[in-house]
């Protein structure tokens, strides 16, 4: 019975013991096994492990690409032109023994890292004026940045795997002075296409009146020839009528001065009967006879 009790605490105590000595490292961690704060052994090899109970204990370490997202930073371009650059970074740790000497964990490793990427930007975008940060030429500068950041987070254990702009935008005091220099750009442009309008709208007036002009002089000139040949015409008819049979032409034209005198009804005429105006009234029983 004394030999029971004895035994069942013994078998208690190593089941604690065998249980405190084994830890699984899962496939996204590596491990540090550390002996009273003194680093012994890396584990980057998923499974499961042994470690000395009650001496060592593990730091697990994420050995995925992971995101930095650090807060946005104002930079001065070269032209002296201020802008807001928001980057992001992806890094991994690759030096697990490295990257717990000198930071110790993941929260120190972004703080510093969001520094160096922040001190970066400023250094190498200050060197390049506003259109080459927001032209394509801002790749290369990228490329100049991560590999600067990525000598610094060597000394971390770290590799960089890309640092990129997620923006890059005015200050809101720039943009409103912007915005309103381009508005004004845009007015004084207007007030020049509708000047050069209004200037050809009085060219073209001017050009189609003197066109109306001349071709109403030409028109006018050419109804009056018309007119001049018709008469000459006419006249000449008349003349070879009146050459044929004077007494007809005579009476034609008596014709013509009855019509335009006594058609309309408000002309009044007092005359003698015996007038040379009504000389062929008196001949109709002549006419009618012959």
């Amino acid at each position: 019975m004394k030999l029971k009790k004895f035994i069942l605490p013994v078998i208690i105590f190593i089941g604690i013991v065998i249980y405190l000595s084994l830890f699984t490292v899962k496939e996204i961690n590596q491990a540090i096994i550390l002996q009273f704060g003194d680093p012994k052994r890396i584990i980057k090899t998923p499974g499961l492990q042994v470690k000395i109970p009650f001496i060592q204990n593990i730091v697990y370490l994420d050995r995925r690409i992971l995101s930095l997202d650090p807060s946005p930073e104002e930079v001065i371009a070269s032209d002296q032109k201020r802008l807001i650059v928001d980057a992001f970074a992806r890094f991994k740790i690759v030096d697990p023994l490295k990257f717990y000497i000198s930071v110790g964990n993941e929260r120190v490793a972004r703080s510093r890292l969001a520094t160096i990427i922040n001190s970066r930007l400023r250094s190498v975008l200050g060197t390049q004026s506003l259109a080459t940060l927001l032209s394509e030429d801002r790749t290369k500068q990228m490329a100049i940045i991560q590999e600067g950041v990525n000598k610094e987070a060597e000394k971390f254990g770290i590799q960089i795997i890309d640092v990129r702009i997620k923006r890059a935008d005015l200050p809101q005091a720039n943009s409103e002075a912007i915005y309103r220099r381009m508005q004004t750009e845009r007015e004084r442009e207007a007030k020049e296409f509708r000047a050069k309008g209004a200037e050809m709208a009085v060219t073209i007036t001017s050009t189609a009146d003197k066109e109306v002009t001349v071709i109403l002089a030409n028109a006018k000139k050419q109804s009056e020839i018309m007119k001049g040949e018709g008469d000459g015409l006419r006249n000449k008819i008349f003349a070879d009528a009146f050459g044929k049979d004077p007494d007809f032409f005579a009476f034609y034209r008596a014709m013509q001065a009855y019509e335009t005198a006594l058609i309309g009804g408000e002309t009044s005429l007092i005359l003698s009967p015996d007038s040379e105006f009504f000389k062929f009234f008196g001949n109709i029983k002549k006419l009618k006879t012959e």
